[in-house]
């Protein structure tokens, strides 16, 4: 059993939510990384999705377009996060790490390099973005083969026809974008998201993991009453952000926010 599959296990004999923070591999500093995925595990995330950075990562607002860029500045690259991840096991052998990105980068590493590498550091998850399922059945099987679960995004708009093709090449846990928008977004609908997940439910039992608009306490815990897992990212990047700009502790800022979600999320267990 995969690490993803037995923490999405846990949780659910748990009656509890599965918390998924996002961050940006090299930001705040390139030193910082492994400190930061260790700031997330002690504030209570159950698996992280590190971003790699992109020079044009056009699902992604301006939050985490930004951390991108001061990424990329600072030389950040596929390589780099691959090592951060390595670094980060020889502490942490339990926490799911996803690695959230773009094609291009994996296609400039080969994607049979980028498997074997991502595969003998300890990841266990690959999403990326502009892989379609329909383009990616060799990359799918070649990630399989390998233990590590290739993850998909579904949104508001998929058809049943693409809810039936990632359930099938998909694992892991699917990443349903909640709103029609980049990362960072406004106006979320908890009661459409409801409907949306109940309709997905109906082509698959992987877990399903809400994002996009989650920003607060508040939001996390609307949408964790319906969704498996709740990805939060542009809020904890806009913090840290903010945090550096006032010349606080960013990792600090970081861990006291989302151990809020993670109280929050929590509320909704059943009672012991």
């Amino acid at each position: 059993m995969s690490r993803l599959a037995a923490r999405f296990e846990s949780l659910a004999a748990q009656g509890r939510k599965a918390l998924i923070p996002y961050v940006t591999a090299g930001d705040p500093s390139r030193e910082q990384t492994i400190e930061v995925m260790h700031a997330l595990v002690r504030a209570g995330a159950d698996v992280i999705e590190l971003g790699v950075p992109f020079s044009d990562p056009m699902a992604d607002g301006p939050v985490i377009q930004r951390s991108s860029e001061r990424a990329l500045e600072r030389g950040v690259s596929l390589k780099d996060c691959l090592d951060w991840v390595e670094g980060f096991r020889k502490s942490d052998a339990n926490t799911p790490v996803v690695l959230m990105g773009y094609a291009n980068p994996v296609e400039r590493m080969g994607t049979k390099a980028f498997v074997e590498r991502a595969k003998s550091v300890g990841v266990d998850g690959v999403l990326i973005v502009d892989y379609p399922p329909e383009e990616c059945e060799a990359f799918g099987l070649a990630c399989r083969e390998a233990g590590i679960d290739l993850i998909f995004l579904l949104a508001p708009t998929s058809s049943n026809e693409r809810m039936d093709q990632v359930a099938r090449i998909g694992s892991g846990y699917l990443y349903y974008v909640s709103l029609r928008g980049v990362t960072g977004a406004a106006n979320l609908d908890a009661t459409d998201v409801a409907e949306k997940v109940k309709r997905i439910r109906s082509h698959t039992q992987m877990p399903i993991g809400v994002g996009f608009g989650i920003s607060d306490a508040t939001s996390a815990k609307a949408i964790g009453q319906h969704a498996d897992a709740v990805v939060i990212g542009s809020a904890l990047i806009r913090l840290m952000e903010s945090s550096v700009k006032e010349k606080s502790d960013p990792i600090k800022s970081l861990e006291s926010f989302l151990r809020s979600i993670r109280v929050a999320l929590d509320e909704l267990a059943p009672a012991k």
